[in-house]
Protein backbone atom coordinates (compact mmCIF):
# COMPACT_ATOMS: atom_id res chain seq x y z
CA UNK A 1 0.00 0.00 0.00
CA UNK A 2 1.50 3.33 -1.31
CA UNK A 3 -0.01 6.30 0.59
CA UNK A 4 0.50 10.04 -0.45
CA UNK A 5 -1.01 13.13 0.12
CA UNK A 6 -2.99 14.80 -2.18
CA UNK A 7 -2.06 19.01 -2.11
CA UNK A 8 -4.79 21.52 -3.82
CA UNK A 9 -3.18 24.49 -1.63
CA UNK A 10 -6.93 25.53 -0.91
CA UNK A 11 -7.65 29.01 0.31
CA UNK A 12 -10.26 28.68 2.59
CA UNK A 13 -12.61 31.66 3.51
CA UNK A 14 -10.70 34.93 5.87
CA UNK A 15 -7.23 33.68 4.60
CA UNK A 16 -4.76 34.52 1.95
CA UNK A 17 -3.07 32.89 -1.24
CA UNK A 18 0.24 33.06 0.92
CA UNK A 19 -1.06 31.04 3.92
CA UNK A 20 -2.67 28.47 1.49
CA UNK A 21 0.74 27.99 -0.50
CA UNK A 22 2.53 28.22 2.90
CA UNK A 23 0.55 25.26 4.33
CA UNK A 24 1.08 23.15 1.25
CA UNK A 25 4.46 23.46 1.25
CA UNK A 26 4.43 22.54 5.03
CA UNK A 27 2.23 19.56 4.52
CA UNK A 28 4.63 18.17 2.15
CA UNK A 29 7.49 18.65 3.99
CA UNK A 30 5.78 16.95 6.87
CA UNK A 31 4.45 13.66 4.39
CA UNK A 32 7.95 13.13 4.03
CA UNK A 33 8.80 13.36 7.94
CA UNK A 34 6.45 11.35 8.38
CA UNK A 35 7.16 8.33 5.89
CA UNK A 36 4.09 8.66 3.67
CA UNK A 37 4.97 7.46 -0.23
CA UNK A 38 4.40 10.67 -2.37
CA UNK A 39 2.98 13.92 -2.71
CA UNK A 40 0.36 14.76 -5.68
CA UNK A 41 0.36 18.53 -6.25
CA UNK A 42 -3.07 20.41 -8.28
CA UNK A 43 -2.78 23.05 -10.23
CA UNK A 44 -5.78 25.70 -10.53
CA UNK A 45 -6.16 29.69 -12.08
CA UNK A 46 -8.15 32.54 -11.10
CA UNK A 47 -10.16 30.97 -8.15
CA UNK A 48 -9.27 30.26 -4.59
CA UNK A 49 -10.70 26.66 -4.63
CA UNK A 50 -6.51 26.09 -5.33
CA UNK A 51 -4.03 28.67 -5.55
CA UNK A 52 -1.30 26.66 -7.05
CA UNK A 53 -0.91 27.80 -10.97
CA UNK A 54 1.83 25.50 -11.79
CA UNK A 55 2.08 21.90 -10.23
CA UNK A 56 5.30 21.74 -11.96
CA UNK A 57 7.09 25.08 -9.94
CA UNK A 58 5.44 23.57 -6.91
CA UNK A 59 7.16 20.37 -7.52
CA UNK A 60 10.47 21.65 -8.30
CA UNK A 61 10.61 23.44 -5.17
CA UNK A 62 9.54 20.51 -3.21
CA UNK A 63 12.14 17.77 -4.84
CA UNK A 64 14.57 20.07 -3.96
CA UNK A 65 13.55 20.44 -0.51
CA UNK A 66 12.74 16.31 0.13
CA UNK A 67 14.96 13.61 -0.54
CA UNK A 68 13.04 10.26 -0.67
CA UNK A 69 9.82 11.01 -1.11
CA UNK A 70 8.17 10.70 -4.73
CA UNK A 71 6.23 14.33 -5.93
CA UNK A 72 3.75 14.32 -8.93
CA UNK A 73 1.06 16.44 -10.07
CA UNK A 74 -2.48 16.25 -9.84
CA UNK A 75 -2.64 17.83 -12.72
CA UNK A 76 -1.02 19.52 -14.85
CA UNK A 77 -3.60 21.16 -17.34
CA UNK A 78 -2.74 20.21 -20.85
CA UNK A 79 -5.00 22.28 -22.80
CA UNK A 80 -3.37 25.51 -20.77
CA UNK A 81 0.19 24.08 -21.86
CA UNK A 82 2.09 23.26 -25.18
CA UNK A 83 3.31 19.69 -24.47
CA UNK A 84 6.77 19.93 -25.31
CA UNK A 85 7.21 22.93 -23.18
CA UNK A 86 5.13 20.69 -20.11
CA UNK A 87 7.29 17.65 -21.40
CA UNK A 88 10.33 19.66 -21.03
CA UNK A 89 9.61 20.58 -17.61
CA UNK A 90 9.11 16.97 -16.75
CA UNK A 91 12.16 15.93 -17.95
CA UNK A 92 14.25 18.52 -16.53
CA UNK A 93 12.48 17.44 -12.61
CA UNK A 94 12.76 13.45 -13.68
CA UNK A 95 16.56 14.24 -14.41
CA UNK A 96 17.66 16.80 -11.20
CA UNK A 97 15.79 14.45 -8.82
CA UNK A 98 17.09 11.32 -9.75
CA UNK A 99 13.66 10.29 -10.77
CA UNK A 100 11.45 11.37 -7.78
CA UNK A 101 8.85 13.15 -10.44
CA UNK A 102 5.61 11.84 -11.95
CA UNK A 103 4.03 13.75 -13.94
CA UNK A 104 0.40 13.49 -14.16
CA UNK A 105 -1.57 15.55 -16.93
CA UNK A 106 -5.59 15.93 -17.56
CA UNK A 107 -7.97 17.53 -19.60
CA UNK A 108 -9.03 20.45 -17.47
CA UNK A 109 -12.97 21.71 -17.34
CA UNK A 110 -14.52 24.25 -20.30
CA UNK A 111 -13.04 27.47 -17.88
CA UNK A 112 -12.16 30.33 -18.57
CA UNK A 113 -8.56 29.61 -18.37
CA UNK A 114 -9.38 28.37 -22.11
CA UNK A 115 -9.35 31.85 -23.38
CA UNK A 116 -6.63 33.32 -21.26
CA UNK A 117 -4.18 30.64 -22.31
CA UNK A 118 -5.24 30.46 -25.72
CA UNK A 119 -6.09 27.24 -26.13
CA UNK A 120 -9.67 28.14 -26.70
CA UNK A 121 -12.57 25.30 -26.55
CA UNK A 122 -11.34 22.83 -29.09
CA UNK A 123 -8.44 22.34 -27.09
CA UNK A 124 -10.74 20.90 -24.40
CA UNK A 125 -13.04 19.56 -26.25
CA UNK A 126 -10.93 17.88 -28.62
CA UNK A 127 -7.25 17.97 -28.81
CA UNK A 128 -6.21 16.05 -25.81
CA UNK A 129 -5.52 12.69 -27.80
CA UNK A 130 -3.10 15.05 -30.18
CA UNK A 131 -1.50 17.01 -26.60
CA UNK A 132 -1.15 13.95 -24.89
CA UNK A 133 1.04 12.21 -28.18
CA UNK A 134 2.88 14.79 -28.89
CA UNK A 135 4.21 15.03 -25.16
CA UNK A 136 4.87 11.23 -24.54
CA UNK A 137 6.75 11.40 -27.56
CA UNK A 138 8.91 14.23 -26.23
CA UNK A 139 9.66 11.82 -23.11
CA UNK A 140 10.36 8.83 -25.41
CA UNK A 141 12.11 9.77 -28.64
CA UNK A 142 15.54 11.61 -29.35
CA UNK A 143 14.05 13.70 -32.18
CA UNK A 144 10.39 14.78 -32.63
CA UNK A 145 8.37 16.60 -34.85
CA UNK A 146 4.93 17.96 -34.77
CA UNK A 147 2.70 17.08 -37.18
CA UNK A 148 -0.95 17.40 -35.80
CA UNK A 149 -3.70 19.78 -36.57
CA UNK A 150 -2.89 22.14 -33.67
CA UNK A 151 1.09 21.59 -33.21
CA UNK A 152 2.78 21.76 -36.07
CA UNK A 153 7.12 22.26 -36.31
CA UNK A 154 9.90 20.74 -38.06
CA UNK A 155 11.53 18.14 -36.52
CA UNK A 156 13.70 18.89 -33.93
CA UNK A 157 16.20 17.89 -30.85
CA UNK A 158 15.20 16.26 -27.47
CA UNK A 159 17.38 18.23 -24.84
CA UNK A 160 17.26 16.77 -22.24
CA UNK A 161 16.78 13.41 -23.31
CA UNK A 162 13.97 12.00 -20.23
CA UNK A 163 15.51 8.33 -20.72
CA UNK A 164 18.88 9.39 -20.12
CA UNK A 165 20.96 7.26 -17.07
CA UNK A 166 20.17 8.38 -14.17
CA UNK A 167 22.47 7.67 -10.94
CA UNK A 168 20.88 4.43 -9.96
CA UNK A 169 21.66 3.21 -13.87
CA UNK A 170 17.70 3.05 -15.08
CA UNK A 171 17.24 4.76 -18.39
CA UNK A 172 13.25 4.92 -18.25
CA UNK A 173 11.97 8.00 -18.20
CA UNK A 174 9.45 9.76 -15.91
CA UNK A 175 5.87 8.22 -14.89
CA UNK A 176 3.03 9.91 -16.81
CA UNK A 177 -0.93 9.23 -15.16
CA UNK A 178 -4.16 10.38 -17.06
CA UNK A 179 -6.96 11.77 -15.02
CA UNK A 180 -9.78 10.21 -16.12
CA UNK A 181 -13.36 10.96 -15.73
CA UNK A 182 -15.22 9.50 -18.61
CA UNK A 183 -14.96 5.88 -20.85
CA UNK A 184 -13.22 8.15 -23.60
CA UNK A 185 -10.07 9.17 -21.63
CA UNK A 186 -10.10 5.83 -19.84
CA UNK A 187 -9.59 4.14 -23.08
CA UNK A 188 -7.27 6.41 -24.40
CA UNK A 189 -5.10 6.28 -21.38
CA UNK A 190 -5.39 2.56 -21.49
CA UNK A 191 -4.25 2.30 -25.34
CA UNK A 192 -0.96 4.04 -24.10
CA UNK A 193 -0.51 1.55 -21.40
CA UNK A 194 -0.55 4.78 -18.74
CA UNK A 195 -2.07 3.93 -15.01
CA UNK A 196 -5.31 6.28 -14.24
CA UNK A 197 -5.52 8.81 -11.69
CA UNK A 198 -9.39 8.75 -10.55
CA UNK A 199 -11.28 11.46 -8.56
CA UNK A 200 -12.41 11.14 -5.04
CA UNK A 201 -15.87 12.04 -6.20
CA UNK A 202 -15.90 8.70 -7.04
CA UNK A 203 -16.75 5.85 -4.96
CA UNK A 204 -15.45 1.81 -5.10
CA UNK A 205 -18.03 0.88 -7.21
CA UNK A 206 -17.03 3.47 -9.65
CA UNK A 207 -13.35 3.22 -9.72
CA UNK A 208 -13.33 -0.81 -9.85
CA UNK A 209 -15.65 -0.39 -13.33
CA UNK A 210 -13.14 1.82 -14.49
CA UNK A 211 -10.08 -0.28 -14.03
CA UNK A 212 -12.23 -3.39 -15.58
CA UNK A 213 -12.75 -1.20 -18.46
CA UNK A 214 -9.14 -0.02 -18.60
CA UNK A 215 -7.49 -3.38 -18.70
CA UNK A 216 -10.41 -4.44 -21.39
CA UNK A 217 -9.27 -1.78 -23.59
CA UNK A 218 -5.26 -2.43 -22.52
CA UNK A 219 -5.69 -5.90 -23.91
CA UNK A 220 -7.61 -4.52 -27.16
CA UNK A 221 -4.61 -2.44 -28.00
CA UNK A 222 -2.18 -4.77 -27.60
CA UNK A 223 -0.31 -3.89 -24.10
CA UNK A 224 1.23 -6.96 -22.38
CA UNK A 225 0.12 -8.89 -19.47
CA UNK A 226 2.49 -7.33 -17.35
CA UNK A 227 1.54 -3.83 -18.27
CA UNK A 228 -2.03 -4.78 -18.23
CA UNK A 229 -1.69 -6.63 -14.44
CA UNK A 230 1.11 -4.17 -13.17
CA UNK A 231 -0.37 -0.89 -13.93
CA UNK A 232 -0.18 1.17 -10.56
CA UNK A 233 -3.55 3.74 -10.56
CA UNK A 234 -3.96 6.48 -7.82
CA UNK A 235 -7.23 6.58 -5.98
CA UNK A 236 -7.79 10.57 -4.79
CA UNK A 237 -9.40 10.63 -1.40
CA UNK A 238 -9.81 12.86 1.78
CA UNK A 239 -8.24 11.51 4.85
CA UNK A 240 -9.18 13.36 8.37
CA UNK A 241 -7.70 11.11 10.91
CA UNK A 242 -8.90 11.83 14.57
CA UNK A 243 -9.32 9.51 17.67
CA UNK A 244 -13.30 10.55 18.88
CA UNK A 245 -16.39 8.84 16.80
CA UNK A 246 -17.46 11.37 14.48
CA UNK A 247 -15.49 14.06 15.22
CA UNK A 248 -13.19 14.18 12.19
CA UNK A 249 -16.01 14.07 9.96
CA UNK A 250 -17.61 17.52 12.54
CA UNK A 251 -14.14 18.80 11.78
CA UNK A 252 -14.67 18.45 7.95
CA UNK A 253 -18.01 19.65 8.04
CA UNK A 254 -17.32 22.73 10.00
CA UNK A 255 -14.66 23.53 7.28
CA UNK A 256 -14.99 22.42 3.90
CA UNK A 257 -18.62 23.45 3.20
CA UNK A 258 -16.82 27.35 3.26
CA UNK A 259 -13.96 26.43 1.21
CA UNK A 260 -16.16 24.54 -1.24
CA UNK A 261 -18.87 27.08 -1.50
CA UNK A 262 -16.35 29.96 -2.10
CA UNK A 263 -13.92 28.25 -4.40
CA UNK A 264 -16.26 26.24 -6.75
CA UNK A 265 -18.75 29.39 -7.24
CA UNK A 266 -15.59 31.20 -8.27
CA UNK A 267 -15.37 29.04 -11.70
CA UNK A 268 -16.47 30.67 -14.68
CA UNK A 269 -17.12 28.89 -18.12
CA UNK A 270 -15.02 30.16 -20.86
CA UNK A 271 -18.55 29.47 -23.70
CA UNK A 272 -21.29 30.77 -20.66
CA UNK A 273 -22.53 26.72 -20.44
CA UNK A 274 -24.59 26.21 -17.50
CA UNK A 275 -23.32 24.49 -14.85
CA UNK A 276 -24.50 22.93 -11.20
CA UNK A 277 -22.21 23.10 -8.39
CA UNK A 278 -22.87 20.32 -6.03
CA UNK A 279 -24.28 21.10 -2.15
CA UNK A 280 -20.83 21.62 -0.78
CA UNK A 281 -22.51 20.23 2.91
CA UNK A 282 -24.08 17.19 0.87
CA UNK A 283 -20.53 16.69 -1.10
CA UNK A 284 -18.74 17.15 2.28
CA UNK A 285 -20.54 14.09 3.60
CA UNK A 286 -20.39 12.23 0.47
CA UNK A 287 -16.60 12.44 0.54
CA UNK A 288 -16.30 11.78 4.49
CA UNK A 289 -18.60 8.66 3.88
CA UNK A 290 -15.94 7.24 0.80
CA UNK A 291 -12.81 7.77 2.43
CA UNK A 292 -10.45 7.67 5.81
CA UNK A 293 -12.35 9.97 8.21
CA UNK A 294 -12.20 9.15 11.23
CA UNK A 295 -10.31 6.71 13.61
CA UNK A 296 -7.21 5.09 12.38
CA UNK A 297 -8.60 2.04 12.55
CA UNK A 298 -11.42 3.25 10.16
CA UNK A 299 -9.26 4.87 8.03
CA UNK A 300 -7.05 1.48 7.66
CA UNK A 301 -10.16 -0.58 6.85
CA UNK A 302 -11.48 1.74 4.31
CA UNK A 303 -8.23 2.04 2.46
CA UNK A 304 -7.79 -1.88 2.37
CA UNK A 305 -11.35 -2.16 1.44
CA UNK A 306 -10.65 0.02 -1.76
CA UNK A 307 -7.69 -1.83 -2.43
CA UNK A 308 -9.76 -4.85 -2.44
CA UNK A 309 -12.60 -3.77 -4.11
CA UNK A 310 -10.50 -2.23 -7.18
CA UNK A 311 -7.34 -3.30 -7.27
CA UNK A 312 -5.59 -0.04 -6.54
CA UNK A 313 -2.91 0.14 -4.26
CA UNK A 314 -2.30 4.02 -4.58
CA UNK A 315 -3.80 6.56 -2.56
CA UNK A 316 -3.07 10.17 -3.05
CA UNK A 317 -5.46 11.82 0.30
CA UNK A 318 -6.94 15.41 0.82
CA UNK A 319 -4.85 16.28 3.95
CA UNK A 320 -5.72 20.12 4.37
CA UNK A 321 -9.41 19.41 4.83
CA UNK A 322 -9.56 21.27 8.39
CA UNK A 323 -7.78 24.53 6.48
CA UNK A 324 -5.59 24.53 9.51
CA UNK A 325 -1.84 24.24 9.04
CA UNK A 326 -1.20 22.87 13.04
CA UNK A 327 -4.54 20.72 12.35
CA UNK A 328 -3.16 19.64 8.71
CA UNK A 329 0.64 19.03 9.90
CA UNK A 330 -0.48 16.58 12.83
CA UNK A 331 -3.37 14.94 10.44
CA UNK A 332 -0.48 14.01 8.23
CA UNK A 333 1.30 12.65 10.68
CA UNK A 334 -1.25 10.67 11.89
CA UNK A 335 -1.62 9.32 8.59
CA UNK A 336 2.35 8.51 8.66
CA UNK A 337 2.22 6.62 12.35
CA UNK A 338 -1.70 5.46 13.23
CA UNK A 339 -2.53 4.56 9.89
CA UNK A 340 0.15 2.95 7.94
CA UNK A 341 1.24 0.46 10.19
CA UNK A 342 -1.92 -0.90 10.18
CA UNK A 343 -1.67 -1.36 6.32
CA UNK A 344 1.36 -3.07 6.18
Amino acid sequence: MRIGTFVLAAQFPGQGPGEALHRAVRSAEAAEESGLDSVWLAEHHFVPYGVCPSATTLAALLLGRTRRIRVGTAVSVLPNHHPVALAEQAALLHLTSGGRFSLGVGRGGPWVDLEVFGGGIDAYENGFPESLGLLLDWLREPRVAGRGERFGFREVAVVPRADELLADGSAQGPEVIVACTSPKTVRLAAGRGLPMLLGMHCGDEEKAEMVALWRTAAREAGQPPEVVEGAAHVSAGVAQIEDGPGTATETLVKTMPGWLRQGLDAHVTVDGRHRVMRDPVAYTELLCGLHPVGPPQLAADRLAATAERTGITRFALLVEGSGDLAATEENVRRLGADVLPLLT
